[in-house]
């Protein structure tokens, strides 16, 4: 990991992959960038257009910067850092072809904000089982960013979260840029966990605006919802941490609050009375909150934390109960 030169792999053919390697190429550090793209015809439109064509298609790509492959062994072999941006339920399959030796003396980072349905664990805990890799290997990006404004050069910051401080520092020397800002946390399952249950309370705040809730409701359901998060990764993982700091109370609030939010855009057509199935299709994108609110009242039964904002969206999405009635349970709580 000291060369002067490091390959960094990107995974993933989404949004927020695509953002990635825009970062990774607009900053100054030396370095390959390898992206792999699930379909050949992505990679032939890009490498023809020097775009992708179905996401961020405004962002163009210096083709002598990235290395283009559908290839997923390949992929992994050519790096030293491993960036995994595919969405949760979809990870496992990705890597079904992958052994641990893959990864050894890497350093493997999740910019996934999700659980692994499959296993009902976040990222860096799969990853630990599934492959061996240890928590010291790992680490995790956080936002508070949309992949929408990376795509505009707004200023954004991210957190890297790691098992070792090696390891977020690995990956954050070469996420730096003109418009991106970084900041380590140690807190690498703590923010896991935190990011997973934001989109989640992203779903409530949607809901409760497709029901026709307004803004001084939504303060007080976020305030709550912060609380809930901190009741829940202070049980997973009891280490001291602050809350406020953007990793987790940025991140909720960007994601519960901005019209990029695809987890808040799913909940408002579900609280306009939209079944799941015709709010998956409209919008064509995956809404990490959807899958999350199911693994995390699962993994919930485990630590019988109380946490009545995520079992609310659990049973509207679920259990089929009734958006208005769940949403008015939890207002005479709140506080």
């Amino acid at each position: 990991m000291k060369s002067s030169k490091q390959n960094i792999t990107v995974i993933g053919g989404g949004s927020w992959a695509t953002a990635l390697v825009k970062i990774l190429c607009d900053n100054k550090s030396p370095k390959n960038v390898t992206w792999w793209l699930r379909k050949e015809e992505t990679i032939a439109h890009i490498k023809k257009f020097k775009h992708n064509p179905n996401y961020l298609s405004d962002v163009a790509f210096d083709l002598k910067k990235v290395s283009l492959t559908h290839d997923i062994l390949k992929a992994i072999k050519s790096s030293q850092i491993i960036v995994f941006a595919v969405p949760s339920a979809f990870l496992h399959d990705t890597l079904k072809a992958c052994d641990s030796t893959l990864f050894k003396n890497k350093i493997v980072v999740s910019a996934i904000k999700g659980v692994v349905p499959q296993y009902n664990l976040v990222v860096a805990d799969y990853l630990k089982k599934q492959f061996g890799i240890a928590e010291s290997q790992q680490a995790a990006i956080a936002g508070p960013c949309h992949a929408e404004e990376v795509a505009l050069e707004r200023l954004s910051y991210l957190t890297l979260c790691g098992g070792s401080k090696p390891a977020a520092e690995a990956i954050e020397r070469n996420l730096k840029c003109t418009y991106i800002k970084t900041n380590i946390n140690e807190d690498l399952v703590g923010a896991e966990y935190g990011a997973v249950l934001k989109n989640v309370y992203a779903l409530a705040s949607g809901i409760c605006h497709g029901l026709g809730y307004g803004d001084n409701f939504q303060s007080v359901l976020v305030a709550n919802a912060i609380r809930e998060m901190k009741r829940f990764i202070d049980v997973v993982k009891p280490i001291h941490r602050d809350v406020k700091e953007s990793a987790y109370l940025g991140d909720l609030l960007v994601t519960a609050y901005s019209l990029y939010s695809r987890n808040r855009m799913f909940g408002t057509m579900i609280g306009k009375g939209c079944s799941v199935k015709f709010a998956q299709m409209e919008m064509n994108m995956i809404a990490e909150g959807y899958y999350a609110s199911k693994c995390m009242f699962e993994i919930n039964k485990r630590y019988k934390v109380d946490m009545p904002i995520m079992t609310a969206v659990y049973n509207i999405l679920y259990q089929k109960k009734s958006a208005r009635l769940e949403i008015k349970e939890i207002t005479e709580n709140l506080s």
